[in-house]
């Protein structure tokens, strides 16, 4: 048996019954932390650009909701518009060593077809662990090399989102090869937008999560796929990898629950940011400095940081501020959080920031390197204006599983999510977070938002 025929064996047998207790609670958190993700974004651009377009090319009416304007649309593009939406505040999950945004794919596909489907609260938990299980293990198959030129979270994203549909339908094992084979061959999405600020990274999220439901939606009706898409000569990994290593595919599989190793995030930023982040926030609170006690700042990164952060020396958006070290440090510095409000408001006009965020500078660190992708070291060198060297370490960032967020944070996170962008009342929110917290007693899930 292939790891690539364990996988599909796992994943057909899978039931609900099997899943421990504590990684169902801890896909209700998840769930929860993708919904404020989507809520977030709404009407942010370029948001209702995706959602003219479902209403141009979709039906006017459907059993699927898309959770930024409340209309409804069919499955598909339900999922393209929460796809979207989910992956824009910078505030979606990750998981670390597959270096994969698992809720933003995972969930819009999963909850479209499962309202398209009528499933329950406990079909769309059973689907997710699948998609979550799946999406991880390809993600770390496919190894670091991918990582430098292709989003992850687009390509494997589709992937991990037609599994979690595909486990919605009950698929047989063969089913769920042809359904890795049409969704592996749809995997797409390139860093090089990030030079230009452009939208791309919004659209790999819409495309995994709605191309994922489509190769399940024709597996259904008798699409075939390759057999081999993941380890075949001219298969994903042949194409986008030079470090592949299958047997990642099948690790731990029933034993090692990957979705319960995923990380919540902190601030409103690319993760990369987040390690040196709380470095510097923990050298900043020890010594009681301020940012005008600063004089340089020394990030000591691994080559993913550099590969995805490089890219971006004076950001000319928002978003691409988020990707910005330099501007994530400096919000840091100089107001002590890096949050929805602080990007929107301060990232690109407060002259304070952009003069700490030219005192910022990225250094390859081989320790630092060599632990990621599984641990994510935060390590600075704050070099004070009266020439002292400070050393900050951070070995888990604010949301990484050993240092996560409870519960009562997650709800708070919700609330402040879902203010934001004012997508719903105070009361409206604690609805919808009974909602989630129940989630696996729901019988119908197509007023569940």
């Amino acid at each position: 048996m292939s790891h690539t025929q364990a996988l599909v064996q796992f994943l057909t047998t899978l039931r609900y019954e099997d899943i421990p207790q504590p990684v169902l609670s801890r896909t209700e958190d998840l769930f929860l932390d993708w919904l404020g993700s989507a809520l977030a974004s709404q009407g942010a651009r370029p948001i209702p650009l995706f959602e003219a377009y479902a209403r141009k090319m979709g039906p006017a009416s459907g059993p699927a909701q898309i959770l930024v304007n409340g209309q409804r649309s069919s499955a598909y593009f339900a999922a393209l518009v929460n796809g979207a939406s989910s992956h824009l505040v910078e505030q979606d999950d990750l998981h670390n060593s597959s270096v994969l945004h698992p809720a933003t794919v995972v969930f819009p596909a999963a909850l479209a077809a499962a309202q398209d489907l009528r499933k329950s609260g406990r079909d769309l938990l059973l689907a997710a662990v699948a998609g979550y299980e799946a999406g991880i293990r390809i993600g770390e198959f496919l190894g670091r090399s991918h990582y430098r030129i292709f989003h992850t979270t687009a390509t494997v994203g589709t992937l991990a989102a037609a599994v979690a549909v595909g486990k919605l339908m009950e698929f047989s094992q063969s089913q769920f090869t042809d359904l890795l084979g049409s969704a592996g061959t749809q995997a797409a999405g390139l860093w090089e937008f990030l030079r230009d600020a452009a939208d791309s990274k919004q659209l790999h999220t819409a495309k995994a999560a709605a191309d994922g439901l489509l190769a399940a939606y024709l597996t259904a009706e008798g699409l075939t796929g390759a057999r081999n898409i993941l380890e075949g000569d001219q298969g994903l990994a042949a194409g986008m990898s030079s470090d592949a290593d299958p047997s990642k595919l099948s690790q731990g599989l029933g034993t090692r629950w990957a979705l319960a190793e995923t990380s919540f995030k902190f601030h409103a930023s690319c993760r990369h940011t987040h390690p040196a982040a709380d470095a510097l926030l923990e050298v900043m609170q020890r010594e009681g400095l301020s940012a005008a006690d600063i004089e340089r700042v020394e990030t000591r990164v691994h080559q993913g940081a550099i590969d995805v952060l490089g890219r971006v020396l004076v950001p000319q958006t928002v978003h691409q501020a988020k990707f910005s070290m330099g501007t994530v440090l400096g919000l840091i510095a100089v107001h002590g959080q890096a949050g929805l409000t602080e990007f929107h408001e301060l990232a690109l006009t407060d002259p304070r920031v952009s003069a700490l965020r030219d005192k910022v500078s990225m250094t390859l660190d081989a320790h630092v390197d060599a632990a990621y992708p599984q641990r994510w070291l935060g390590r600075v060198v704050v070099t004070t204006v009266d020439g002292r060297q400070l050393h900050g370490a951070i070995d888990e960032p604010k949301g990484d599983p050993g240092n996560t967020l409870s519960r009562a944070e997650l709800e708070d996170k919700f609330l402040r999510l879902v203010a934001f962008s004012g997508a719903r009342q105070p009361a409206q929110a604690q609805v919808l977070i009974e909602r989630v917290w129940g989630l696996r007693d729901n019988a119908d899930l197509s007023e569940l938002v």
